[in-house]
């Protein structure tokens, strides 16, 4: 019995150290699943780490080749818009040397009109109430005076007018029997008309003494009129051209005034004139035939150089004159004259010739239109205003230009 306690004590002291062992393994097994559950733990941390560490530096090399690749794109973008310039250029370069040959020069045509004395002011002892500054200040228009012939001054490339008068403050009026002025605002009145030039060279230019003279000058030119006459010369850029012009006064010296005439058509000609245009004021009062210092005056002036000669003062219209292919229109009459409330002869005319200029030279084609007008757009009295006449009026004007142009002894 004893025996049989003994075995059975060993039994379970066997069991006993089984279990020990047993439970010894499984706690180091688990320690080592643990452990190696660890280790694979930290290994996979590990390559994820460097994976993601290798996907950055790639994502990073792949960012900055793409911004090298776009760098490099726009620099090559940018030489090429450089090259295409530079090859336009060169194209407009290669297109501008191999043009053709030089191209003839366009005809220019330049269509000028003249017309006679203009007398914007009046006479401090003429009748106040009929004058040209009376209906100035009736009507309050500049545009009124000039509105019937604008148009057609508006269409040409120059208008010419005789200045006959003054405009000024001056009160040094001289020791004349007539004398006009008004105020130098006045000058709007040629403005408002398309007109751009007047001939100073008369015998009413300095009627209030010679600061009267430099006030009219002053006040068309400030107004965009070009003056001109005795040794002021003009030469006017119309279209590219040079126009010259030049105005003579006459009354005083007669042919004695040919040779500074002639020095002075020189001198246009020598500034590149390609057109010369010469005002001469010169005749007697009313008469309808020139005499023969102005017949000779102008042939001179023709012969020496200018294209067209106009002439002023006899205050009516003188015939016109075909010499060496150049005309000669003797006396272009009143225009908007303020001289004369009630004139005796109303009949004026605006005179237009076009020119053409090719390859750099005046041609001979003399174009010529006359234009019959009255300087007033009533009958029976002055209201200043010059028109365009027409059916029997205009006949008439017309039919008696071509009489006085018969009565020329050239």
């Amino acid at each position: 019995m004893a025996y049989h306690y003994r075995k059975k004590e060993q039994e379970r002291r066997q069991r006993e150290r089984e279990r020990k062992v047993r439970r010894i393994k499984l706690i180091f097994g688990i320690d080592a699943a643990l452990v190696l559950v660890l280790l694979l733990i930290l290994a996979v941390s590990k390559g994820m780490s460097a994976g993601s560490g290798e996907k950055e530096t790639s994502a990073k090399a792949g960012a900055a080749g793409t911004e090298a690749g776009q760098d490099k794109d726009m620099v090559q973008n940018k030489t090429e818009d450089k090259t295409e310039k530079k090859d336009s250029a060169g194209d407009a370069d290669k297109a501008s040397d191999t043009g053709g040959g030089e191209k003839a020069d366009e005809p220019v045509t330049i269509t000028v009109s003249a017309a006679g004395d203009c007398t914007l002011g009046t006479d401090e002892f003429f009748d106040w109430s009929d004058s040209l500054p009376a209906k100035y200040e009736e009507v309050g228009d500049p545009a009124y005076f000039f509105r019937n012939v604008q148009p057609i001054f508006a269409q040409d490339d120059l208008t010419i007018v005789n200045f006959e008068g003054t405009l000024t403050e001056s009160e040094e009026r001289e020791d004349k029997q007539f004398a006009f002025k008004a105020a130098p605002a006045y000058a709007e009145i040629l403005t408002a008309g398309s007109v751009e030039a007047a001939n100073m060279a008369n015998n009413h230019s300095k009627d209030y003494g010679e600061q009267s003279y430099t006030d009219t000058i002053k006040a068309l030119e400030d107004r965009g009129i070009t003056t001109f006459g005795y040794d002021r010369l003009a030469v006017m850029d119309i279209k590219g051209v040079k126009v010259g012009l030049l105005g003579t006064y006459v009354l005083r010296k007669g042919l004695g005034i040919k040779d500074s005439m002639i020095a002075n058509l020189e001198s246009l000609k020598e500034q590149g004139a390609q057109i010369i245009i010469a005002s001469f004021h010169w005749g007697s009062e009313k008469a309808y035939e020139p005499d023969s210092t102005q017949i000779e005056l102008a042939h001179a002036a023709i012969d020496n150089g200018a294209d067209l000669v106009l002439g002023h003062h006899p205050h009516v219209l003188e015939g016109i004159e075909e010499y060496q292919g150049k005309n000669i229109v003797y006396s272009l009459g009143n225009f908007c004259f303020g001289g004369n409330a009630y004139p005796s002869d109303m009949n004026t005319m605006i005179f237009q010739q076009t020119f053409t200029i090719k390859d750099g030279e005046l041609q001979q084609d003399n174009v010529k239109n006359i234009i019959p007008c009255r300087i007033s757009s009533e009958d029976g009295y002055n209201n200043y205003q010059p028109t365009p006449a027409e059916g029997e009026q205009k006949d008439d004007i017309l039919q008696k230009i071509e009489e006085y142009s018969s009565w020329i002894q050239g």
